[in-house]
């Protein structure tokens, strides 16, 4: 895992977002300092305080982890696949019709 990595990220969605180091920090309860030093990678991050960020900061933590959205969306890509892999065909077709209206929905709803 490449702590440099992600804490370019997570640098990078903070500044996004408008937020000083500071106001992170309080935001997730942790210090100014250690803040700084998960954003330069010089320290690791516990799983408590990565998702206490992703949530700071309106994110997931897949996006945090990956190297690019790309790579977090394979992630679910990949999940699915596995998913529908043990699914008959009936379930399959169930399956993509509710991942259409899903995504009608989202389309429709969420602009």
């Amino acid at each position: 895992m490449n702590y440099f990595d992600i804490g370019n990220r997570i640098r990078k969605k903070r500044q996004d977002m408008n937020l000083s180091q500071e106001q992170l920090a309080e935001a997730i309860d942790i210090s100014t300092t250690h803040m700084s030093h998960i954003e330069t990678g010089n320290t690791k991050l516990s799983l408590p305080v990565l998702i206490k960020i992703a949530n700071a900061l309106n994110t997931s933590s897949d996006e945090l982890l990956c190297d690019n959205l790309v790579s977090a969306k394979q992630i679910y890509i990949s999940e699915i696949a596995d998913i529908l892999d043990k699914c008959n065909n009936t379930q399959v077709r169930i399956i993509t019709d509710l991942v259409k209206a899903t995504k009608q929905s989202f389309d429709k709803y969420c602009k």
